[in-house]
């Protein structure tokens, strides 16, 4: 192993024990000062950040649509005017898109990748800090513009040219459009994160064929990020140009197209899904190869489904604009296309219950929400191939058939694995167990409440009932339903009360953990609960997918890293053998800086196109900053 800095005076082979992992502790460690907490790249850290930010607005966008719902709960109601309701439905579909489902599961990503794959921080951890700031900055400057009555009212979808200059006067659609480019980047930079450090900072010996399924999982989800994401904010771009500048690329009339909107934000919307689905299905792996007591059955198989989802993931998105008046040879296509995507889900369903048929099923929590992830997703997939036909389409489109759709394919897809996560891995980042009987309440809870919220709205949408109304005459037919929609709305928010209580109460008096309380046998459970801020005392090598469950006294190490500088081993793409020990960065309050600059130049380019030229050279004084060349601990040797 060669080395790309002069070597430190101090080894790990030099030291043992507590000592050891006081240095390393030192060297590694966040301190307590506000600037210091400011400029941390612990992707821990950073990682508890992002999963506590993204929850409060699922909290914030969960409370919209209990608002919706009382709104609904019986006609001609009045409780909330068509203004105020509008703003309220696009602020509760970009909430719960841009601010949550995508963002959450890049933050559990964040924090558990670096430790899946035995490496002591993520790659480009100054970057991974940007990110952080740039969707907290972006996520409140949406908020913040709400709750001064100026929050988007063009649906999340925002289409043209309803959201063009001529029909959306005023600020709202553009601050929905910066909000979409904040968050884009965000991903981005994430995604290129996970994908080095999943290629150059595993564990010597963990080669591709033993790489865990979540970090597989997020390794196809950050290239579905990187072909996607541009996708939406060259959209989101040209939109707020249309409407600042006075370009045409939307407007038919001076040889725009407003389909082309529809094209490039679905061509995004689509793989979308999958983003926010494939983490959840790498989750429900790992949960199901813990409680099953057993190796994943069809491992080859559970991979190669991940990487056919997100490559056939880029080939529905027309099945959106089956209405838009498409040629019927394409419609066809995208028809054949979205129905071939459920066979590799459906591989990945077979290969989860044959593990649970041949294992030696332990039933706790987290396999509870992974059981009625089973249920509600194949529930959704069902209807999914449903309105991927045509004829179908045509007769529910826009309907409430389609909101009980997307409702059970993303919330049985992403959010129930994500809570079996939550109560899976908070041991690990707490060093505390949730309580498991909140836990069994909030499942049974969750479980009953969702289906009685959202499977009557097939009957609804089949009745004629439209999205986006927000009242409707008695005479429909449609009030008992909808009473009934929104009773099983308000359990559903108490189910996700009780998991709230369940979390703060655990964080602060639940049961020790210990390192591994559950017996799983990937690394994370290899250091202890929670992780120390260097991960592992010393890197581990790895010998077979679960490690942790091959008989040996102790786990092999690699040894030879500096204790007195952040050092990381970086290990070769295929085979993982190490290559060469590489520095990881030091902490740096330059990322906030940089986040406030972009910051910045976004609010003001809404009201001056000034504001990119001006806003620029502020940016590249951050990054001036960011990347002035300092002295360092290896500088001084």
């Amino acid at each position: 192993m060669s080395e790309s800095t002069v070597a430190a005076d101090l080894r790990d082979t030099d030291l043992d024990g507590p000592e050891l992992q006081a240095r390393l502790a030192r060297t590694w460690g966040t301190g307590q000062g506000l600037i210091t907490r400011l400029s941390t790249v612990d992707h821990k850290v950073i990682g508890k950040r992002y999963i506590v930010t993204a929850f409060v607005f699922l909290f914030l966008g969960g409370l919209l649509a209990v608002a919706m719902r009382l709104q609904l709960s019986r006609p001609e109601s009045d409780l909330i005017g068509p203004d105020l309701y509008n703003q309220i439905f696009t602020m509760h579909g970009s909430t719960m898109m841009f601010l949550f489902a995508v963002p959450v599961m890049e933050a559990v990503a964040i924090y558990l990748v670096p430790l899946m794959v035995g490496t002591r921080n993520i790659a480009f951890p100054r970057l991974n800090a940007l990110s952080y700031w740039i969707f907290l900055l972006g996520g409140s400057f949406l908020w913040i513009a709400f709750l001064l009555n100026t929050g988007p009212d063009v649906g999340w979808f925002a289409y043209v040219p309803l959201a063009g200059p001529e029909f959306a006067p005023g600020k709202r659609a553009d601050i929905w459009a910066q909000m979409i480019t904040f968050t884009e980047v965000a991903a981005i930079l994430v995604a290129i994160e996970i994908i080095a450090t999943v290629f150059k900072q595993r564990a010597p010996g963990m080669s591709l064929d033993r790489i865990p399924l979540f970090v597989w999982a997020m390794l196809v989800v950050s290239f579905v990020v990187l072909f996607s994401m541009p996708a939406v904010m060259v959209a989101s771009t040209s939109l707020i140009l249309d409407r600042l500048v006075g370009t045409h690329f939307f407007n038919p009339a001076e040889g725009g197209d407003a389909l082309l909107w529809q094209h490039l934000f679905w061509f995004f919307g689509h793989p979308e899904v999958y983003i926010i689905f494939l983490p959840g299905t790498g989750m429900v792996a790992e949960i199901v190869t813990t409680f099953s007591r057993r190796p994943v059955f069809g491992y080859l198989a559970l991979v190669l489904s991940l990487m056919a989802t997100g490559f056939l993931s880029f080939g529905l998105w027309v099945h959106h604009m089956f209405v838009a008046g498409v040629p019927q040879l394409g419609a066809s296509f995208f028809t054949a296309s979205s129905m071939l995507i459920a066979i590799p889900n459906g591989v990945q369903i077979f290969c989860w219950i044959a593990t649970l048929a041949t294992g030696k099923v332990v039933v706790r929590t987290p396999l509870l929400f992974v059981l009625g992830f089973f249920v509600i997703f194949v529930l959704g997939g069902m209807t999914g191939v449903m309105v991927a036909s045509v004829p179908i389409d045509n007769q529910v489109h826009d309907t409430y058939f389609v909101v009980a759709h997307f409702h059970y394919v993303l919330i049985g897809g992403a959010v129930f694995p994500l809570l079996g996560a939550v109560y899976y891995w908070f041991p690990k980042i707490t060093g505390r167990m949730m309580s498991e009987r909140l836990g069994r309440w909030h499942f049974w809870l969750a479980f009953i409440g969702f289906n009685i919220a959202f499977f009557p709205m097939h009957v609804l949408g089949l009745r004629g009932m439209p999205r986006r109304v927000y009242t409707y005459g008695p005479e429909l037919g449609w009030t008992d339903l909808n009473l009934l929609v929104s009773a099983g709305s308000v359990v559903l928010a108490v189910s996700f009360g009780l998991f709230a209580w369940n979390v703060i109460r655990s964080s602060r008096s639940g049961e020790p953990a210990g390192p591994n309380p559950w017996g799983a046998g990937t690394l994370e459970w290899a250091t202890t609960s929670p992780p120390q801020p260097h991960n592992f005392d010393r890197i581990p090598a790895v010998v077979s997918r679960e490690p942790l469950w091959t008989p040996r006294d102790s786990l092999p190490v690699v040894t030879g890293l500096s204790v007195d500088n952040r050092e990381l081993v970086v290990s070769t793409l295929a085979d993982a053998r190490p290559e060469l020990r590489e520095s990881s960065p030091e902490p740096s309050i330059w990322p906030f800086i940089t986040a406030i600059a972009i910051t910045i130049t976004f609010v003001f380019s809404i009201f001056t196109p000034w504001a990119a030229v001006w806003g620029s050279a502020l940016i590249a004084v951050c990054v001036t900053g960011w990347f002035w060349p300092k002295g360092t601990k290896e500088d001084e040797q």
